[in-house]
């Protein structure tokens, strides 16, 4: 789109015609030479058209206009506006906990087919789901086992996140649960998020049995930093042992935090659960649009500039070739006779 920055400054425009109006016209007084042979002499010029259409220029309104009104619109900025450049910035940081300890490898949980399979293979499939319509957030991924990892920073690529995510396997972290380990690196990487909301959805299957830091402390940790934590329990309530399920501790995080603790006993509620916490935590996006702007000042600025040499160039062989002309056609001479000065053809 076409516009004019300083679009007001077109009402000088009509100027110079005002006070050409306005004010009384310049007194010029010029130099003559009076001859007795004048008469003679404008009969001898009149044919130097040249010189006649040079004086003729000179006195004319056109070029003078022309300059005029690409000067004006020049300093009325002209300017030609470029498509809306628009960019998305995430609102939310979303930090996914994910337990990779060997009690995940147990296989009470169908995928989509209705197969059994292994704990982690349904969380893959649920939670990657949830993660790739988180589109407006920032997500990150950390797997525990015997201590925390940082699998995915945070970052605005969901296919890159769920990839990473697909290549999780039980055990490569640890066969341990440091659950508060965990959530204690988590509340670190938040420490560079400048996003308004920051949260954390926290899966495990076990009980704590590796972490130095207490989960119930990281998560009032957390709380302090306006962190929410959401906890997800998967598997099987009655498992006694280490790998049985803390599902007290789990619910005390979760209020600690602010968020809500979660229990899925198969695959069908655990993705009730994330269709619930994707309505709980809505995506938001704010987004900034910034409609470049190209400059075009320069061309009629340019054009006058081109106009104005031209026309004194055009002057100047004009004024040139006449001078020869006058030179070469008629000479001016004192006649010894009479005293006079005489034009001679």
């Amino acid at each position: 789109m076409f516009v004019f920055d300083y679009l007001w400054t077109l009402i000088f425009l009509p100027l110079p015609w005002l006070l050409r109006l306005l004010l009384p016209p310049r007194q010029v007084n010029q130099v003559a030479v009076r001859v007795p042979f004048g008469d003679r002499l404008e009969k001898a010029l009149a044919h130097a058209s040249n010189v006649g259409s040079l004086v003729k220029d000179s006195r004319s309104l056109v070029v003078p206009t022309i300059l005029w009104v690409l000067v004006m619109t020049a300093v009325a900025r002209p300017q030609w506006i470029e498509p809306p450049l628009t960019k998305e910035l995430p609102t939310r940081d979303l930090l996914l906990l994910v337990d990779l300890s060997s009690s995940m490898e147990q296989e009470d949980f169908t995928n989509q087919e209705g197969a059994k399979v292994d704990r982690l293979s349904a969380v893959k499939e649920v939670v990657g789901d949830f993660l790739i319509h988180r589109e407006g957030d920032r997500v990150g991924l950390v797997v525990f086992g015997d201590a925390p990892f940082l699998q995915a920073p945070f970052s605005t690529d969901l296919e890159l996140s769920r990839q990473l995510l697909d290549e999780c396997q039980v055990g490569m972290a640890g066969p341990r649960t440091a659950f508060g380990d965990g959530i204690g690196l988590g509340v670190n990487l938040f420490d560079e998020s400048d996003a308004p909301a920051k949260t954390i959805i926290a899966l495990t299957d076990g009980n704590d049995t590796k972490s130095q830091v207490p989960p119930i402390e990281a998560a009032r940790v957390a709380a302090e930093r306006g962190i929410t934590i959401y906890t997800v329990a998967i598997g099987d309530p009655t498992t006694v042992g280490e790998d049985k399920l803390d599902a007290q501790a789990l619910k005390d995080v979760a209020t600690a935090a602010k968020g809500k603790y979660y229990f899925a006993a198969d695959r069908k509620s655990l993705v009730q659960i994330y269709d619930e916490l994707d309505r709980i935590e809505t995506r938001e996006v704010k987004t900034i649009s910034h409609r470049p702007r190209r400059e075009l000042y320069y061309y009629p600025l340019l054009f006058a500039v081109l106009i104005s040499m031209g026309t004194k160039f055009l002057a100047l062989l004009s004024r040139e070739k006449s001078a020869a002309s006058l030179r070469s056609d008629h000479r001016i001479h004192v006649n010894p006779a009479t005293g006079k000065l005489e034009v001679e053809s």
